[in-house]
């Protein structure tokens, strides 16, 4: 079974290899092999059944081919003067999509590693693409407060990708390092400076762009920035797409409900679940957060289930009116009557 896990995830990273060597048909190929050819392949009629295999050395093959792909790419947007300017704009989209598909799910489940060195690796991967404060949010913030007011990556019900876009930008980053400087504060001793999270977070964004420079002058830190900036927003789309409209119910005292099977969207689609290690399978993962990419499922009768594919329903977010046709009375099946209370009373459906 992890054949296709393997096939999936990794032939656009070849194909984005050669074409930032070689150029020719290869640009084209390799964003096709991440939009259309995965399209088409999840419209064949096939299940990847769960299993307690581990995954994790194609989670570390993945992390290995990320940074190398990573600088290549700088270089081909930055100084490969053989490469033509629609070379550059398929490999810089190829490239976005990659790492925002791909890379970002594999440093998710290496973040949730209990070994230090695979979680480590997942943050480097985070922080390569300037988005290292997403470690210490989705770890200490969304999966604590998913699917309520206090989560900034839980898109409410009605609210537009692009408003939500703004909002994250700044909460996500705030609210990573209130957690972590809450958590220091708890430390029965002063921490120094140089072991906070964020410092490693700014400090290795910094590194990643000296390195840029480095390979490619000015147009190398433009390129890294523009491919660092596509592949969050392929991130953000995810998390709006995954959390839409869904909201945990409050007792008397403002505390939420447990994370429940109908507090996350799935998209079962078997290719695309490969291709991104099984991220669109995303009820069973919150509810179980130590278990790995292979073993999640779902069950439809239990987890709200998108209409189409984790990718398609992306580029529909992007379209906010017809998103809110498609997904609000979606979301409202799923949402049991909540009496408003507290910050949550604005977020309710209308």
């Amino acid at each position: 079974m992890m054949f296709w896990y393997a096939t999936a995830s990794l032939t656009p990273a070849a194909l984005l290899a050669l074409a930032c060597l070689l150029g020719g048909p290869f640009p084209l190929l390799a964003v096709l092999s991440i939009t259309v050819l995965v399209f088409f392949m999840d419209k064949l009629t096939r299940h990847l059944p769960a299993s307690q295999t581990c995954g994790r050395t194609l989670s570390l093959t993945l992390a290995a081919v990320h940074f190398p792909l990573l600088a290549l790419g700088v270089w081909a947007l930055g100084s490969a003067d053989a490469l033509s300017l629609l070379d550059k704009l398929l490999i810089f989209t190829g490239l976005g999509l990659y790492f925002g598909q791909v890379s970002n799910s594999n440093a998710h489940e290496l973040i949730h590693a209990a070994a230090r060195w695979p979680h480590r690796i997942g943050a480097a991967i985070y922080i390569s693409l300037l988005h290292g404060h997403h470690v210490s949010a989705h770890l200490k913030v969304h999966h604590v407060f998913a699917a309520t007011a206090q989560d900034p990556n839980s898109a409410r019900l009605g609210e537009g990708f692009w408003s939500y876009v703004l909002r994250v930008l700044r909460g996500e980053f705030a609210a990573g390092l209130r957690a972590d400087n809450a958590q220091r504060a708890r430390a029965s001793a002063n921490p120094p400076i140089w072991t906070h999270p964020y410092a490693a977070y700014v400090g290795g964004g910094v590194i990643a762009l000296a390195l840029a420079y480095l390979i490619a002058g000015l147009k190398g830190i433009a390129a890294h920035l523009a491919i660092a900036l596509y592949a969050q927003l392929q991130l953000l789309l995810s998390d709006y797409v995954q959390h839409y409209g869904l909201r945990r119910r409050l007792d008397a005292t403002g505390k939420p409900e447990p994370i429940g099977p109908q507090h996350s969207w799935n998209a079962p689609k078997w290719y695309s679940s490969a291709m991104m290690l099984n991220a669109p399978k995303h009820s069973d993962h919150h509810m179980r957060p130590a278990r790995p990419f292979p073993a999640l499922e779902v069950t439809p009768d239990t987890m709200p289930v998108l209409p189409h594919s984790l990718p398609v329903m992306a580029v529909v977010a992007l379209v906010p009116p017809l998103w809110r046709r498609i997904m609000d009375r979606r979301a409202r099946k799923w949402q049991k009557p909540v009496p408003p209370s507290g910050r949550d009373a604005a977020f309710l459906p209308s």
